[in-house]
């Protein structure tokens, strides 16, 4: 059996480059990689109201999906990110009752959101994780160095060149340069590029 990788939620965070998605970004437990993983507004946001414990009025689909399992003696024994392909992450829900063990395929963003609400552990294949990780260093940071607030950053127009437009060479250090910066959203779209080239 492949080994597998136990991970945690370190974030969710808007994805400036694609209009109502966000970005979730998952951790190595004990290790360095982060895993980041686009995500829609509606699984981000069913992610986020579990995480700070938000009951809504109405129960929410993975809500629905809990009550529902539970009402058949199911329970969730963990979840599986299994395979990415062309950017796709694909992941299984591994279903437990007395009698029956079953995997459900899902999207990551859904398994995860069903992961939280039953607090089962979430893994990833070695196979996944090489493929779409991204290495995290510590940088240490200078006392003197001020980050700006949104109120301060300078807002352009001054369109970013396509990634398309880099050597290998400059996409490797713009990589190592997002991942220092702890951009993981820019890390992942240039480690899709590089990928495109290998």
């Amino acid at each position: 059996m492949e080994k597998l990788i136990e991970l945690e939620i370190l974030g969710l965070s808007s994805n400036h480059s694609q209009s109502g998605s966000f970005t979730l970004v998952l951790g190595e437990v004990g290790g360095a990689r982060r895993l980041p993983i686009v995500i829609g507004m509606f699984e981000a946001q069913a992610i986020a109201l579990e995480i700070e414990k938000i009951v809504p009025n109405r129960p929410m689909t993975h809500d629905l999906f809990k009550s529902f399992a539970t009402g058949f003696n199911f329970d969730i024994e963990r979840i599986v990110i299994t395979d990415m392909k062309e950017g796709v992450y694909y992941a299984k829900i591994q279903c437990k009752s007395d009698q029956i063990e079953s995997d459900v395929d899902a999207r990551p963003s859904d398994a995860i959101a069903i992961a939280i609400r039953f607090g089962s552990p979430v893994y990833c294949t070695e196979k996944a994780m090489s493929e779409g990780a991204v290495e995290h260093y510590e940088v240490e940071k200078k006392e003197d160095k001020k980050e700006p607030t949104p109120s301060s950053q300078k807002f352009t127009t001054k369109k970013e060149p396509s990634l398309k437009d880099f050597s290998l060479d400059k996409l490797n250090q713009m990589l190592d340069k997002a991942i220092n910066n702890e951009d993981y959203e820019r890390a992942a779209r240039i480690r899709d590029e590089i990928n495109k080239r290998n």
